[in-house]
């Protein structure tokens, strides 16, 4: 019999240990970074003070899965039978033990996420008498939040136990928030945009995670997007450990707050115009180009259409990146998706368009230090393609993915135990006194 998952980390966490427990001692006083006065005001870019173990993201490379490129994971993680994408299961299980699970271990992953799956009766009752007008992702943070009511690791710690068992009990919180989103998320999703005359279907038990996802969500008949959807997962996942949501879970885990209240408050930063809508200000924006220049995808009409939106202000969402100086590659894979399932999409048609003329014309303006395109100028196209239109859900979508690795590394961090995160502020007055300036 292969090992589970906690099994596989619970054998790996010493090593592991023993190499930061080192690391620390040998080289715990060494500087490895500096800082100037504009990263302290403008908003901590890049300052380097945080351990992820799941991800690493290069300036030309762009993510790296624990040292693996995306085109290596799409290529090396294992399929659904039949399916050419990988298994958003398999992605967790290497975020979290940076090792390739077989596919038996993925199989035994799908089945103990579906085994966790049902919904308790007041998250359901709860969900329900949300105001059908209240966004869906301060739905999807109040669900999660509730669940709170059944965290093993509150329990166990107002109990008492020992710190070396934090991450055990972090685990199971963490399996059963990633095996409850799907159901969730789809109740979220008909009683909103189906007004509740819908409901979601039954978690097939013998499915994988995004399959039941497709399926509650009432598009199980479509293959296509039961594909698309692994795809989607898989990117979406992890993105190092700075950004908003992934910080934000990181933050509120470093005081001990079980993985629901952690994981509730990565999601209400992720809900954030700055962070997870961007996929569907790209796509209202794609509409509109759409609407305005009709069939006509020539150059001159696609160049005179982002020349005037750069010209009143606005910016050209999906394309730039803080870190990134080149095409990401996760709008690469999507890309490639679309070549294979829908070249003829109307707006698919406009991406590739735009994938082919906005750098130069972004150039020319100066407007980005990276004119290439990001995963958020493609998703939400491929998302509407097969009938999911409804742009409001899509950040729901981006949470069910994204606790994959925010949650990976919320094990970790209680495996490591890492201290509560305070770093050290100071007002603009002190600030000017070291940099030697006169206010």
């Amino acid at each position: 019999m292969p090992k589970t998952l906690k099994e596989t980390f619970a054998a790996k966490l010493p090593e592991e240990l023993l190499k930061v427990k080192e690391l620390r001692k040998n080289h715990g006083s060494k500087v490895v970074g500096e800082i100037t006065l504009d990263q302290v005001y403008g908003g901590a870019r890049g300052i380097k003070s945080l351990v992820w173990e799941g991800s690493v993201l290069d300036s030309e490379e762009g993510i790296r899965y624990r040292g693996r490129t995306i085109p290596e994971c799409r290529t090396q993680l294992p399929k659904a039978p039949g399916g050419s994408e990988p298994l958003p299961e398999g992605l967790f299980w290497l975020l979290l033990t940076g090792e390739i699970p077989s596919e038996q271990q993925v199989r035994m992953l799908s089945a103990d996420w579906a085994a966790r799956s049902d919904l308790p009766t007041y998250v359901v009752d709860l969900i329900d008498r949300c105001p059908q007008d209240l966004h869906p992702m301060a739905q999807l943070s109040l669900a999660v939040t509730a669940l709170e009511r059944d965290s093993s690791f509150a329990k166990a710690y107002a109990r008492g136990m020992n710190k070396q068992e934090y991450w055990e009990y972090t685990f199971e919180d963490s399996m059963n928030l990633i095996a409850k989103l799907p159901s969730i998320a789809s109740r979220i999703y008909h009683n909103v945009f189906r007004q509740g005359k819908t409901t979601p279907v039954a978690v097939e038990k013998d499915k994988d995670y995004a399959f039941n996802l497709v399926n509650q969500l009432g598009f199980g008949d479509i293959e296509d997007f039961t594909e698309l959807m692994r795809l989607y997962v898989t990117l979406h996942t992890d993105h190092e450990g700075g950004n908003v949501s992934a910080h934000a879970t990181h933050l509120v885990g470093s005081a001990l707050s079980s993985p629901m209240l952690s994981l509730a408050a990565g999601f209400n930063g992720l809900s954030g115009p700055l962070h997870g809508l961007a996929n569907q200000e790209s796509l209202n924006w794609l509409q509109k180009a759409k609407a305005a220049v009709g069939d006509d995808l020539s150059d001159q009409a696609i160049t005179a259409y982002i020349r005037s939106t750069l010209s009143s202000g606005q910016v050209l969402p999906g394309y730039g990146h803080s870190i990134l100086r080149k095409t990401d590659p996760r709008y690469l894979a999507q890309r490639e998706f679309a070549l294979r399932h829908l070249p003829n999409d109307p707006l698919f048609k406009l991406v590739s368009q735009l994938y082919k003329i906005a750098p130069a014309v972004l150039k020319e303006q100066g407007k980005v230090k990276n004119p290439y395109p990001n995963i958020d100028a493609h998703s939400g196209v491929l998302l509407q393609h097969y009938g999911l239109k409804e742009t409001r859900f899509y950040t729901v979508l981006f949470a069910c993915s994204r606790a994959l690795g925010v949650l990976a590394q919320l094990i970790i961090d209680r495996a490591y135990g890492f201290p509560i995160e305070r770093p050290k502020s100071y007002s603009t007055e002190a600030w000017a006194r070291m940099v030697k300036a006169k206010l």
